[in-house]
């Protein structure tokens, strides 16, 4: 780098890399963290809660709020009409007339795309207000896959782009054609990675403030940046960047990167308060609202080809990448592509590489940053087709690793899309993973298994971990014209404030938001190592002020940029005001600066520690006695220092960008064994070898491996955003979307290896991500090895559910048992969640009794759980209000019910349909009775459909509320006409109406 202050620092170290414990555990562990729902706020603040769509794709035809703004403790009520002259669109990173705005304008997209904001006293309060806005929709065909939203029929999202294909690009680097041409061999491969996310602990929180005047806004949320983020925010608020004051609460449960995609409500909660009249508006989003609304990584389907020697040098790759970005291209994608980008050859010498990107809207929520960001999907597609050479070749893939790998020797090495690889040893770590993970023992347990006819398989993963990115790279998705027309970008800037006052405690400041991470910790260490201090004795500011704090574009905690670049700039700051500091100490001990030391607290000349100064009186002289100090120096204790990497550098004319400071490595073995029965997958070991240049602090690191692994099996086990072929969500609850917990997580072998980076200035590289684009295709290859000897090399597909191994495996599933069996039904409207169910039940009245229920409203009404009241509309016809809940989710139905086809006593029809905030739901059944013994048996058949937020519960939520609605409603049925008392079960724990509401033959 050239300066003494960027290269890594030497010598030894009395904390830097040492398991110092972490001084933010005890305030978390005693419940006294400060997260974004636990500040305070102002008197006469309010709550926000939001009207979101129910269906995937329709038109708004109309919106008529006035109800709501006359319901109890409503203050406002906020329209897309105040939104469209208020605000403007949210800017997108290519050049297109897509138009995102913070509420739906004439059309909803997804299920989940906010419409309204009600304001309200309390957000029970505003919950309620949400039945009184009415909406009339008309529904439209939805768009659910990359290959249907690519089809010539498909519905358009955005009528003035005209296309759903939102972005196209094409790179060659080399000579890929002629590397195919000339191949030995050559192999393709299909992959498709599923849309999931990571699930915090908190969800968003937004404080918003709309100040008096030209002031601006206020704003106080968990957002974690990037802060380039903020002039997307300023030009949507269509305010200057210096009147969006933003804050971040000190503590944050969690962000994985998803937290980014708070920016969009921000901007939201900021124009609520506008129409509140100022008033500060507060919005905490529940779990569905994060689950369903919030973002998800890029679904990519992809075909990857390489051009390999006999002997498994691989000379070129061919990628075709399309990615599923949901219903809008939001800031910042397409950067899922171009994040990994300069690294699409991963750790490999690959010079020849042809690229194709394509970007596709689809219903679905929009995507953004999650833990890992683009490298999931890159390194499933290029360390798949490693496994499959080896097996193409009959090779030990550990062979043809090592024929590929860059060597120790070649570092920096410049990849063929340009990422500049600073440093590593990538055989050590793999030979290193081997010894220390007992991949003998495990080979073995290999050939035993197999020999006893188990499925045990091995796999193999490594993957390159880019940290601190490069605030340019985005732009490689324009043309080089188009950049060269916006000028250069270039950089990932960090900055740091080194503060000592009067008393001579020190203090530093980071622009970045810390979720957990310990980010006061280590930058405690590396003071103390720079001032000679304990790390106790420094206080570190994680609360961010836009207005107050240094920062600049690539301020935030994401892309493992901390331990490179915050620390790293820590660590600078702390070192010029040191030598301030010493030249302090030599104008008063005498001697040069660099004679003095800085000790346990003291500030002395080399080998004078008898005449030494305390370190706080010295610090404080600035202070107290700036005559005193050397000529010409300025008062004060204070540094800011802002630091980029210069091997950053904008991208050039041919396309080839370094997308990143530094690069980890990480190399994978994982062990599994295959239920043949159930289809579930058993990690019977898991090995991680970690090179990530100088460690900090080990403890820490190891536990962001344990999470990034944690959530890597996540994807590869159990996580997939589901939807329905109509856009329908199903994955809104844990019920449906499954997320590992420690019973599932095996506690993984860790290896370290530290070969410093010489780009930063501590030589650290951020290893917080690399498990999560590393685990789910290791595991991924390790059950495919596990199949192979029943000769077969099956596409894998994740989430490596039972039922998906158990089709891989070739197992057909037996048909259900029991009265009740719930399945997909043969109809469908196409706008929600679909089921149908057949059984019987035994109530014991006469058929007539039953019928007479059936056919008195008062009665029924008294059978229908959390029915408020049943008015007859005509024969047979009945208009109900009835209050329903399915787990978290609760609203208030307007529904209308009918019966039909009536035979008395025998049978008749059933048919309902409901209508709420929260979305429709209708359907329909036929009930037979038959006198016995014992009084009746009841008969039923029927098929249910429900669209909007109760459907996006899933599947399995709801199929169990089905059978507990069925149940619930015939006992009640069965003491109506019994002539028991009903008013025991009148409120159950779901208010089993649901199912009986939206029935449809």
């Amino acid at each position: 780098m050239g300066t003494v202050e960027s290269a890594p620092v030497s010598g030894a170290s009395k904390f830097v890399g040492q398991r110092v414990e972490r001084f933010e555990s005890i305030p978390l562990l005693t419940g006294r963290g400060r997260f974004g729902d636990d500040l305070a706020v102002k008197p006469g603040t309010l709550h926000a809660a939001v009207y979101r769509s129910s269906y995937p794709h329709a038109r708004i035809k109309s919106i008529d709020v006035s109800q709501a703004e006359k319901m109890p403790g409503v203050r406002a009520v906020l329209t897309p009409d105040d939104v469209r002259a208020w605000s403007r669109p949210f800017i997108n990173g290519v050049k297109m007339p897509m138009e995102m705005w913070a509420l739906a304008m004439d059309k909803v997209r997804y299920v989940g795309e906010p419409i309204a904001v009600v304001i309200a006293e309390d957000r029970y309060l505003a919950e309620d207000a949400l039945d009184g806005i009415k909406i009339e929709f008309e529904a439209l065909p939805a768009v659910s896959s990359i290959d249907g939203a690519m089809s010539d029929d498909a519905a358009i999202l955005h009528e003035a782009v005209g296309t759903n294909v939102l972005h196209e690009r094409q790179f060659t680097y080399g000579d890929p054609e002629s590397r195919f041409r000339e191949a030995e061999h050559t192999l393709s491969l299909n992959i498709e990675y599923p849309r999931n996310s990571c699930t915090p602990i908190e969800c968003g929180v937004v404080i918003a403030e709309h100040l008096a005047g030209e002031a601006g806004y206020d704003v106080c949320s968990n957002f974690m940046g990037p802060f380039s983020m903020h002039a997307v925010m300023s030009l949507a608020l269509q305010v200057p960047g210096n009147r969006l004051r933003h804050r971040s609460a000190p503590d944050s449960g969690g962000s994985f990167g998803v937290k980014q995609a708070v920016f969009t409500a921000v901007v939201l909660m900021c124009l609520a308060s506008r129409k509140a009249g100022g008033a500060p508006v507060k919005w905490v989003e529940d779990r569905l609202e994060h689950l369903s609304a919030a973002t998800a990584a890029n679904g990519r389907k992809a075909t990857i080809k390489a051009a390999f020697d006999s002997d498994g040098r691989i000379r070129a790759l061919d990628l075709d990448q399309m990615d599923d970005v949901g219903a809008y291209l939001r800031a910042p994608e397409p950067a899922t592509f171009y994040r990994m980008h300069g690294i699409l050859t991963g750790a490999y010498r690959i010079a020849d590489l042809q690229v194709r990107n394509l970007v596709v809207v689809t219903n679905k929520m929009p995507s953004g940053l999650v833990r890992g960001f683009g490298g999931p999907q890159v390194y499933f597609a290029l360390e798949r087709m490693v496994q499959r050479i080896a097996q193409h070749l009959k090779m030990d893939p550990l062979d043809v690793y090592r024929r590929n790998f860059i060597q120790a020797d070649q570092f920096p090495y410049r990849a063929a899309a340009g990422a500049l690889l600073d440093s590593g040893d990538y055989q050590q770590a793999m030979d290193a993973a081997i010894a220390q993970g007992g991949l003998e023992e495990l080979l073995q347990r290999r050939d035993q298994a197999r020999a006893q006819g188990k499925l045990y398989g091995i796999g193999y993963a490594a993957i390159v971990e880019p940290s601190i990115s490069n605030m340019g790279y985005i732009t490689v998705a324009l043309t080089p014209q188009q950049r060269a027309k916006a000028g250069p970008k270039n950089g990932g800037i960090a900055t740091a404030t080194v503060n000592i006052d009067l008393l001579g405690s020190v203090t530093v400041i980071i622009a970045s938001s810390p979720a957990g991470q310990g980010h006061v910790t280590v930058c405690a260490q590396v003071v103390a190592d720079v001032f000679g201090l304990q790390p106790k004795d420094i206080h570190v500011n994680v609360d961010f002020d836009t207005d107050k704090d240094a920062w600049s574009v690539a301020a935030g905690n994401y892309s493992s940029r901390f331990a490179g670049a915050v620390a790293g700039t820590v660590h600078l700051a702390a070192t010029r005001l040191k030598a301030k500091m010493a030249d302090m100490a030599a104008h008063q001990l005498g001697g040069e600066a660099s004679d003095m030391a800085f000790e346990d607290g003291l500030v002395f000349r080399k080998g004078q520690a008898d005449k030494a100064i305390p370190f706080a009186r010295l610090a404080s002289s600035a202070h107290w006695a700036p005559a005193e100090l050397p000529e010409g120096m300025a008062p004060g204790m204070r540094v800011t220092e802002f630091w980029t990497p210069e091997s950053l550098g904008a991208p050039t004319e041919d396309d080839r960008v370094n997308t990143s400071a530094a690069y980890g490595f990480a190399f994978d073995i994982c062990a599994v064994e295959i239920d043949r029965k159930t289809g579930r997958v058993t990690i019977d070991r898991y090995v991680t070898a970690h090179d990530a240049g100088k460690i900090l602090n080990p403890a820490m690191a190891d536990g962001q491996i344990r999470g990034a692994f944690a959530q890597g099996l996540g994807a590869a086990l159990l996580e997939e955003f589901r939807y329905g072929d109509d856009g329908g969500f199903q994955s809104g609850t844990f019920a449906d979307y499954l997320v590992p917990t420690s019973y599932e997580v095996p506690d993984p072998v860790i290896v370290h290896l530290e070969t410093p980076s010489p780009f930063t200035p501590l030589g650290a590289k951020g290893l917080g991500e690399g498990n999560n684009m590393s685990t789910p295709v290791c595991i991924a290859n390790a059950v495919a090895d596990a199949l192979s000897p029943l000769g077969r090399q099956p596409d894998i597909r994740l989430p490596l559910t039972p039922n998906r191994v158990l089709d891989l495996i070739g197992f057909d599933d037996p048909a259900p048992s029991g009265d009740v069996q719930v399945h997909k039904p043969a109809k469908k409207t196409g706008r929600g969640h679909a089921l149908s169910a057949s059984g019987s039940t035994q109530i014991p009245a006469s058929p007539d009794k039953v019928f007479d229920v059936l056919m008195d409203p008062q009665a029924l009404a008294k059978v229908i759980p959390g029915c408020r009241e049943l008015q007859r509309i005509g024969e047979n016809q009945y208009r109900a209000d009835v209050t329903i809940s399915i787990g978290m989710i609760k609203a208030r139905y307007e529904a209308t019910i009918s019966l039909t086809n009536i035979d008395r006593p025998h049978s008749l029809h059933l048919q309902g349909k409901g209508v709420s905030s929260l979305g429709g739901a209708e359907g329909g059944g036929d009930i037979v009775l038959q006198a016995n013994e014992q009084g009746t048996l009841m008969k039923y058949q029927y098929e249910a459909e429900v669209q909007g937020k109760v459907a996006a519960v899933g599947g399995r939520m709801l199929e169990g509320a089905a059978r507990m609605v069925l149940g619930q409603l015939f006992e009640q049925l069965g003491r109506q006409a019994s002539g028991q008392d009903t008013a025991s079960g009148s409120e159950g724990v779901w208010h089993r109406v649901l199912r009986f509401l939206r029935i449809k033959k």
